[in-house]
């Protein structure tokens, strides 16, 4: 009898650039990833997770967000997105709300340059359990001061999850 079980590809990391990415009083201005296209693997999921460093004396209390966008139809993203890597102002905190979905909120405190990882998250999980054909992340933070300057201090990681039979 076939056994059904579950598998992970290579994990990689995202291309989005979040060194010295400014602060967001409100959450609406942050930096978008490059989309991940899903239309040829077709994966049951990704999980997503990673690592943000704050800068030098942020303010105490404050968060990092990270959010999950994707295609709307066939070829049209919510907002001002666009499917690469670039800095975004969404238009208010409704269509934020609305049209992005929460991976994540990192709770931060004042202390300089500190690496804050979060988990794995499942991104299928975030759209009701079938992953997107097209997806990506966007990053927004309210620590009052820019993110760490060093390239190397952030990184968000997906890795594919699919099914095998044996």
């Amino acid at each position: 009898m076939a056994s059904i079980k579950i598998a992970y590809g290579s994990s990689s990391a995202l291309t989005v650039t979040l060194a010295s990415l400014a602060t967001s009083s409100t959450f609406l201005a942050g930096r978008e990833s490059t989309v991940i296209d899903n239309t040829s693997n077709l994966y049951l999921d990704y999980l997503l997770s990673g690592k943000i460093t704050t800068g030098t004396s942020p303010t105490d209390a404050k968060e990092i967000r990270v959010y999950v966008y994707a295609l709307m139809e066939d070829s049209t993203y919510p907002d001002v997105f666009d499917g690469t890597d670039s800095d975004e102002t969404v238009t208010s905190t409704q269509i934020r709300d609305s049209a992005l979905k929460l991976a994540a909120v990192i709770a931060t405190n004042n202390t300089s340059d500190r690496t804050y990882p979060f988990s794995p998250i499942s991104v299928a999980a975030l759209f009701g359990g079938t992953l997107p054909k097209k997806f990506g992340v966007f990053v927004t933070h309210n620590t009052a001061v820019n993110l760490n300057s060093t390239a190397g201090n952030h990184a968000i990681y997906i890795t594919p999850v699919y099914q095998t039979v044996s």
